[in-house]
């Protein structure tokens, strides 16, 4: 399965990054070093949860689970946004801690080759994810924490550069803050993706519209149906939950003109319609002479 094989690709990027960043953070005693390690190997385990929600999801409904297993990836992704900003908190909690105690002795060179090498692992990584699953939300949320990590990463190496600068100038003062205000800058690059994973996640767990360019779809196709079997306008209510998509679609009749063989066929013609959209798509089609059963 390509999200899982996109997933996989993830968690070992992550484990590797991780590994070497605090085993660097630790050694240079380097707090944006460690931070970023940490964030990462933190990530790793997030990534575990991400897989476990892509199999979870793929199990077939069973009389337990009639409607499948589909809504443990939105609350897979709020619980990663959840813990990324916990995370966060306590990074800006420890480097304000830092800046009010002096700062630290951190050596800022050995920082700029650490923010290369992960600058160049996240971006393969980043690129390499849509590759693999073009149509993973999981693996979208994965590249998303990747791109993030790219841009800390170049954050990381071009402030670390700045600060040998000023330790070469002998700057020192500047040298010493320079540790945890680049985890402070961090933070709030980073502080997007959490709360991205939190209110896409959540719209889904409280059965929002789905994003706008699929309700534009799905609007068109309803329209379309109508066109081709002479029906008024469509009343539309949809919502997605991970890769699921559930459509209901009313249309009010004359009463005695329709039965049930025709409308099976206005059905199977809106889910041929919206299969392009590439979600699992369960569709229900309603034709009634009611005005209140329609709305």
């Amino acid at each position: 399965m390509s999200e899982a094989r996109a997933l996989r690709l993830s968690v070992y990027a992550s484990l590797l990054v991780g590994v070497v960043g605090v085993v660097w953070g630790l050694v240079a005693d380097a707090r944006i070093v460690l931070f970023d390690g940490i964030f990462t190997i933190f990530g790793t385990a997030l990534s575990g949860l991400s897989l476990l929600a892509s199999w979870a999801a793929g199990l077939e409904p069973d009389e337990r689970y009639p409607f499948g297993r589909e809504a443990v990836i939105p609350v897979a992704i709020v619980v990663q946004g959840a813990a990324l900003t916990a995370t966060l908190f306590y990074a800006a909690f420890d480097s304000i801690s830092l800046l009010l105690a002096g700062g630290t002795d951190a050596a800022p060179a050995s920082v700029v080759g650490y923010g290369v090498l992960t600058l160049v692992v996240a971006i393969a990584v980043m690129l390499g994810l849509p590759r693999l699953a073009p149509r993973s939300e999981l693996a979208a949320a994965e590249a998303d924490q990747w791109k993030a990590g790219a841009l800390l990463s170049a954050i990381i190496a071009v402030g670390a550069a700045a600060a040998t600068g000023a330790d070469a100038l002998g700057w020192e003062a500047v040298v010493r803050y320079a540790d945890p205000v680049l985890v402070l800058v961090a933070v709030a690059v980073l502080a997007p993706v959490p709360w991205r994973l939190l209110t896409s996640g959540g719209r889904e767990i409280l059965e929002a519209a789905p994003p706008a360019e699929v309700s534009r779809g799905i609007e068109a196709e309803a329209r379309r149906v109508a066109g081709e079997f002479g029906l008024g306008e469509p009343i539309v209510r949809a919502t997605k939950l991970g890769r699921r998509l559930y459509v209901e679609v009313d249309y009010l009749v004359g009463a005695g003109e329709w039965d049930v063989s025709e409308e099976d066929k206005v059905r199977r013609s809106l889910i041929a319609g919206l299969d392009p959209l590439g979600y699992d798509v369960w569709a229900n089609v309603e034709l009634t002479t009611d005005p209140d059963l329609a709305y």
